[in-house]
């Protein structure tokens, strides 16, 4: 530990520039991938302003459980069958995955496609049942 002290005093100047491209980075990663909402927030929405949830995880994860009126349309397809969710064009869109990591992909398809109202479920369904929400199987 003393080593690394020493060494960010004898290279501040590299290890400033090392820590402000991390910085940009994880700024530039989380714009990317829109906005994110908690669990309350995604049931608010959805009482609320009759949010759509969309689903991106495969069919199998999808029965297992899933959130209540969602449509599933897993990520790998979801540039083909994107026109499924042009009725719901004018509502918030919530994408939902199984731990929050592949939402975002789905955000930056969504919005090229046009979806400027799409939002990500942070944590995904992992943290939908840990704020003990239901989950509906089939």
């Amino acid at each position: 530990m003393d080593r690394l002290f020493e060494f960010v005093v004898n290279h501040y100047i590299l290890v400033s520039l090392f820590v402000a491209f991390l910085l940009a980075i994880l700024v530039l990663e989380s714009r990317r991938g829109g906005a994110k909402i908690s669990a309350q927030g995604a049931v608010t929405l959805i009482n609320k302003d009759e949010a759509v949830v969309l689903d991106i995880r495969d069919r199998k994860e999808f029965n297992e459980g899933r959130i209540t009126g969602s449509v599933n349309i897993p990520l790998n397809s979801l540039k083909g069958r994107v026109n499924e969710l042009s009725k719901h064009k004018d509502k918030q869109i919530i994408v939902v995955d199984k731990m929050g990591q592949h939402a975002a992909m789905a955000v930056k398809q969504l919005n090229a496609e046009g979806y400027d109202n799409v939002v990500r479920l942070n944590g995904g369904v992992t943290d939908w049942k840990a704020s003990n929400l239901p989950l509906v199987k089939k």
